[in-house]
């Protein structure tokens, strides 16, 4: 069953037509990895598909479970079981983990069971025991590897049945990029379905289900991550690699 899917979505920054027809799915359960080179559209798919302009949408469907997300302001699709782990983090530097995590915190949209135990402050600690460590720290005075954990945790507080994760390995030492990786193993075990946007093609074909690649606002590839490991023109001609 397809939890998620996106056709024809054509974006625009002023007059520059930055997605042109990028058609992509998730099913239920499952991580599908949105790869590609800097500058291709990856950001602008997530950010066009949680609701966030610029860029601005003009064609194209975006369908959330049957439901049609596009024209919906942001705070609706997240409403609907959508989590958002943004480019960047953006978490609140001045307020402390718990202060992050409790303001994201809801419960389940009604008749929308999320995979897994709900996410509260326990459950965050079990998973993030460094977070749990430093639940009294403000932002501000987070390793950037903790900040990612707060972003995915506070995300998850939202109780999501899909999540979006936009370049969450993004300057991150090796060994906490390991553990994002098992932390995001763990997710999935659990049943959550999720959109990874990466540039690290280790950590993304270690975790995904499936695997899109853009360029130039196209999807070129759709494959298993086995049958990507297997096509090294592709990666090569799309990735660099």
């Amino acid at each position: 069953m397809r939890m998620f899917e996106a056709e024809n979505v054509h974006s625009f920054y002023g007059g520059a037509h930055v997605l042109q027809g990028v058609e992509l799915h998730v099913p239920e359960g499952t991580l599908v990895a949105l790869l590609g080179r800097n500058g291709v559209g990856k950001t602008s798919f997530i950010r066009s598909v949680a609701g966030m302009a610029p860029p601005v949408v003009r064609a194209g469907s975006v369908r959330y479970r049957g439901q049609e997300l596009l024209g919906k302001p942001s705070y609706q699709i997240a409403s609907l079981g959508i989590g958002l782990v943004p480019q960047g983090r953006h978490i609140f530097r001045s307020l402390t983990v718990v202060e992050n995590l409790i303001m994201a915190a809801r419960g389940s949209r009604s008749g929308d069971q999320p995979a897994g135990a709900p996410w509260n402050l326990n459950r965050v600690w079990a998973v993030f025991p460094r977070l749990a460590e430093r639940q009294r720290n403000r932002g501000s005075d987070l390793s950037g590897g903790e900040q990612q954990m707060l972003a995915i945790a506070r995300a998850l507080m939202t109780n999501p049945s899909l999540l979006l994760m936009d370049e969450p390995s993004e300057g991150l030492a090796p060994v906490i990029v390991q553990q994002l990786r098992d932390q995001m193993l763990m997710l999935k075990e659990d049943g959550l379905s999720m959109l990874l946007v990466e540039q690290q093609l280790g950590l993304a074909l270690a975790v995904a289900d499936d695997v899109y690649i853009l360029d130039k606002g196209t999807v070129v590839y759709h494959g298993s991550p086995g049958e990507l490991r297997s096509s090294p023109d592709i990666m090569h001609r799309y990735l660099g690699v």
